[in-house]
Formats: structure tokens, sequence, C-alpha cells
């Protein structure tokens, strides 16, 4: 099938068709010619008055429920979500019911989502069970498919561990990630550990937690080279720390979920559950760091870290509350409103080549794998706007700039009204 993109404007920073406006024929999944003024009658036109188009966006921190824990979100709906939401492809973290910590249960969720048109690319557990305590099947499930290896929201207690899994996974060139977080100095904290937790009454997690847990991995991963992933960090002095070891020559790289540089701990103030997440919400001079951050590259990716939570586990007390928000559906949208289009676009489609997943361009003769937006409109986000079977959402009644219009993936073109 033939698809005719029509005088759209390329966002792609890395490219030679960066700013550029040009037609692009799309056939037999590859971007067959890019030109202007193209004339192809039998081709599917695709078009719209403020047209533009880049990589497929890529996620790298994306939880649904399924297998085991589907009234929070099935692999389907959790699918559609992202291709609305102009994610090609997702990185699926170990959220599910029994986890996804051997071969079978990546083959599993790879069977499951190959006929949608967003890829899905599993993380599987680094432990067995994620009890923390033995290495689970990881050569093993990277042959099966897997990408990376992560306890989810789950620190790695054991410093011996983390050594282990470096240096064994250097063996086939795997990733290790390491969630930042010192549970011994986090204790049962709720929110960051500042003067609204006193105000609110709350018990707070403080960024030494984080921080320190940074240092000791970063010192490991010194000692025993390999590569690792420190997802979602939060703190102005964690940037800190990883732009240094950067400078040091380490093998590291990080992301930021898009709702820690969008608000501060001030918005706790209405006990929202919505809010309560974790890493939590912290100091608006942490969210300050987090965006210079992304500016000057140190922060390599940006997430949605989306987590559904069914009502029952929202709908709470806040302490009872589990942590945790959805945020595909918002992602582009408030990331417009905090960055340059050229930066937003950059951080979304960063992260293949570090996950082991095969890179695509804009150039003719290419796989394609699009995403086509509108970056000028203007929102408020309400319940309208979630397709996500859970609705916690941060982002509820905030005004947000950017639409989707839809995704080129596996040789189809998908509008995002039709998912």
């Amino acid at each position: 099938m033939k698809y005719l993109v029509k005088s759209a404007t390329v966002i792609d920073p890395q490219g030679k068709l960066h700013k550029q406006k040009v037609d692009i024929l799309l056939e037999g999944g590859i971007l067959k010619e890019i030109g202007t003024d193209l004339k192809v009658p039998d081709a599917i036109e695709i078009s719209h008055p403020n047209l533009h188009v880049s990589r497929g966006w890529f996620d790298s921190s994306v939880s649904f429920g399924e297998p085991g824990l589907e009234e929070r979100e099935t692999l389907d709906n959790g699918l559609r979500t992202a291709g609305r939401s102009g994610f090609t492809a997702i990185a699926l973290n170990a959220a599910n019911l029994p986890v996804t910590d051997n071969k079978g249960a990546v083959s599993f969720l790879i069977s499951k989502a190959k006929e949608h048109p967003v890829h899905l690319y599993p993380i599987g557990t680094l432990t067995r069970g994620l009890k923390g305590e033995d290495l689970a099947e990881l050569y093993d499930m990277q042959q099966a498919g897997a990408i990376a290896f992560y306890d989810y929201k789950r620190s790695v207690r054991h410093p011996n561990l983390l050594k282990i899994a470096l240096q064994y996974a250097q063996n086939f060139d795997a990733l290790v990630m390491s969630y930042p977080q010192e549970d011994r100095i986090a204790g049962e904290g709720q929110v960051n550990e500042h003067k609204n937790s006193t105000y609110l009454g709350l018990k707070g997690i403080p960024a030494l937690a984080e921080e320190l847990q940074i240092t000791r991995d970063l010192y490991i991963l010194e000692y025993t080279g390999g590569k690792l992933h420190i997802p979602t960090i939060s703190t102005a002095k964690s940037v800190d720390i990883i732009r240094q070891a950067k400078e040091k020559g380490l093998n590291v790289t990080c992301s930021v979920a898009i709702h820690h540089l969008f608000f501060n701990d001030d918005l706790l103030k209405e006990f929202n559950t919505n809010a309560k997440v974790l890493p939590p919400l912290r100091t608006e001079k942490d969210r300050q760091a987090l965006l210079k951050g992304l500016e000057d590259g140190t922060i390599d990716m940006v997430t949605s870290d989306h987590t559904p939570i069914d009502i029952e586990h929202k709908k709470t007390e806040f302490d009872h509350a589990l942590f945790g928000t959805i945020g595909l559906e918002s992602a582009f949208g408030a990331l417009r409103n905090l960055t340059s289009l050229e930066v937003s676009v950059q951080r979304l489609t960063a992260g293949r080549s570090r996950f082991n997943i095969p890179e695509i361009s804009l150039e003719e003769g290419a796989p394609a794998e699009l995403t086509f937006f509108d970056p000028d409109h203007e929102f408020t986000f309400d319940k309208s706007h979630i397709l996500s079977t859970s609705g916690n959402s941060i982002f509820l009644n905030q005004k947000l700039r950017g639409r989707v219009l839809g995704i080129f993936s596996k040789g189809a073109y998908n509008p995002a009204g039709e998912f």
C-alpha cells in the first residue's frame, strides 16, 4: 500500500531534513521518496494544516498490568494508548504477575503484541521474582527478546549483586538498570522530605536516599565496567553526580519522568493521590535542575513512566494509595510546555541504541517508523483525553500544548483517532 505525506515539516535534529517542509512517499513500509510537490494518484494522502513529522517516538519506561493485573491495563489497550500518544515503540517494565523473569514470560509478551502497530520490547527483571536475592535468567531472556534488566521501582539493595550483574551482563552486551533509592533511608516515606512534608504531616523520602544510591552504583560501575541506566532521577544533586560521572567517561545514562519536569511538591497540598509518584515530586530547585540537565544532555531521555493504578488503590487515603501516574497520553503536550520543539522530539526519540533497539532514520530507502503531530495545538487535558483503563493522571486539568495526529509503523498509517 502507498501513502503520500503532504507538506510535512520534518523535526529531526540529527538528520539532513531538519525543519524542511517535504512530501514523503511511503510504500511497502519503506521511505520510498522524499521531495516536494510529489504526485502519486493511487496513494492514500496524509495531510493536516500544521503537519509535522519525526522519527517514531520511544518510551523507555511503560507499565501495563497484563498478565495478572489486567484491571489496571491490558496489553492491547496499553499499546493502543501508546500509539494514540505518538509512540511507535515502548519498553515494557516487569510490572505484572507473574513477573517477567524468564524467557517464557518474555516470549509471551512479544507474541501477544506482534500484530499491533506499536513495537513492544520487554524489560526482564534483574532478580528472580523481584526478590533482590539471585540474578534472573538474564542471557536466556535476552535471547528471547528482552532489551534490559530492571527490578521495576525496586532498588538493588545488595551492592555485590549489582557488581555481579554488571560483570555478567558484559558477556552479551546487556543493559543493567538500577532504581535510584536507598530503601533504608527512604523508609516508609510517602512524599519528598521538605517543608511540604512537614506541613502536610506526611512521612518524607529524603533526596539523600536517591543521591546516595546513585553514588554507590556509579562507584560499582567504575569498578566493573559495563552499561548502566538509571531511570527516573528526580533531584538536582543527582543531575550533578551523573554529569560528573559522564565527564569521567563512565558508561551511564539516565532518564527523567515528564511529571518531575512539570510539577514540584507544592502540588501535594491538595492531597491528590494522583500526585503520589515514585520518586516523589521534589522542590522547585530540583525541577529547574532537571530541566537544565535535559537541555544540556546530562539527562538522556524523557519517559512518561506510565503506571496505571486501578481506582481501588488510588481513590483512598494518601498513606494507603499506591505510587504512580499514567502519562503516555499527556507526555508530548506536557513536554512542549517546557522546552523547545527540537529538544522535545530529540528526548522522545532517544534511547533506542542504548536499549539495543534498531535505530531509525528519515532517509530514502530506510524503514518507515514515523510520528505525526501538530506542535502548536493548545488544550486542557481532561478525562476525554484518557484512553488508559486506569484514570490516575497527574495532568488532569492542566493546560498542554501539542497534538498527536498518528503514527506510521509496521507498514501502515494509524491515525490517532482510530486506535
